[in-house]
């Protein structure tokens, strides 16, 4: 019996020898710049293009700052004034949250709906994806300016088409009250990438499941809602997720829709004289008040502190949804 093991007993493992634990931490070594090697352009750009202008924003929300002077630091008086004294903070937020509340839900239902009508029919199904797809190639700027033209209360085919059968139609983007709903189609007609992600899901259900139910005889909607739906409930909430930020972010549109829709515009989405939210700040969001007081009013401070603002609602508005998805969201062998 060797030393070691009369030491430590017959279940003792042998000690390794110095030299083999100097190639262990090498191998070692080696798996780990390898790793760093291969993570280096992630790692280099995520600090340049994330981690840099984050705390660079977060340090310049404590300043004033017009882009022409040096910053000078003026502690949580951005703050101060954008939780108390900003009179347009409000109807943004206001605007913002009937994105997520309205148009959030219909693009999922629509996109969804879509989705499931595809993988039901008998014929055609190539031809139906492409043709609900194409509006997605379609540039933000491009899709909104036809919007604009289409319903255009004077002039526009659609109000054209319901006056023929007697129907007057809505000052849509000219509206206060038509012109979010009229976005909210926009954003409708462009579903093509989530239908395209709940194409997939559905396909993906599981044949025996939807046998198993009509075994019990399950009808279509039934099968819909015991079946389609809690499997794939997953993808519905990286929807909800996916929808809601970019509600959050909402800007392209609304900022084309608003400046080429007011009277005078002449069709320029880029004149600086274009008031931003029109008509009645009706379509004045968030990040469109971030990027007027940031690049009109030339207040960098500001807008950093909105930034940042808006930076934590998005965080925290996402770990909500999170953690209230365990009640409807359902995982394959309970794996989260």
């Amino acid at each position: 019996m060797s030393a070691t093991v009369a030491a430590g007993g017959a279940g003792a493992r042998p000690v390794p020898s110095p030299a083999r634990l100097r190639a262990r931490r090498k191998a070692t070594w080696r798996r780990r710049r390898l790793v760093l090697l291969l993570m280096s352009p992630f790692i280099l750009g995520g600090t340049i293009f994330f981690v840099f202008p984050l705390i660079i924003t977060a340090l310049l929300s404590f300043t004033h700052y017009d882009l022409l002077s040096d910053p000078r630091w003026v502690g949580f008086a951005n703050y101060s004034y954008l939780f108390g004294t900003d009179q347009q903070i409000w109807p943004a937020v206001t605007n913002t949250l009937w994105l997520i509340v309205f148009a959030v839900p219909l693009q999922v239902l629509f996109a969804f709906g879509i989705a499931w009508m595809i993988t039901r029919a008998k014929a055609g199904v190539g031809l139906f994806r492409t043709i609900f797809y194409l509006p997605t190639m379609a540039p933000p700027v491009a899709a909104t300016l036809g919007f604009v033209y289409l319903f255009n209360p004077a002039t526009g085919p659609v109000n054209t088409l319901l006056s023929k059968i007697g129907i007057e139609g809505p000052l849509w983007f000219q509206s206060p009250s038509w012109s979010k709903p009229s976005l909210t189609l926009l954003g409708i007609w462009g579903i093509g990438n989530l239908m395209i992600i709940f194409l997939a899901a559905v396909l993906d259900v599981p044949k025996h499941l939807y046998e198993s139910a009509d075994l019990d005889g399950a009808g279509p909607l039934q099968k819909l809602r015991s079946v389609t739906l809690p499997t794939i409930s997953p993808v519905i909430l990286f929807a909800v997720v996916i929808g809601v930020i970019e509600a959050l972010q909402y800007f392209t549109q609304a900022y084309v829709a608003s400046t080429v829709a007011a009277p005078g515009a002449g069709g320029q989405a880029g004149d600086v004289t274009n008031e931003l939210g029109y008509p009645q700040d009706s379509t004045l969001f968030y990040p469109v008040l971030l990027y007027q007081q940031g690049f009109r009013y030339f207040n960098m401070g500001y807008a950093s502190a909105m930034a940042v603002i808006l930076l934590f609602v998005a965080l925290a508005v996402t770990l909500v949804i999170l953690r209230r998805s365990d009640r409807w969201v359902h995982y394959a062998g309970g794996v989260r």
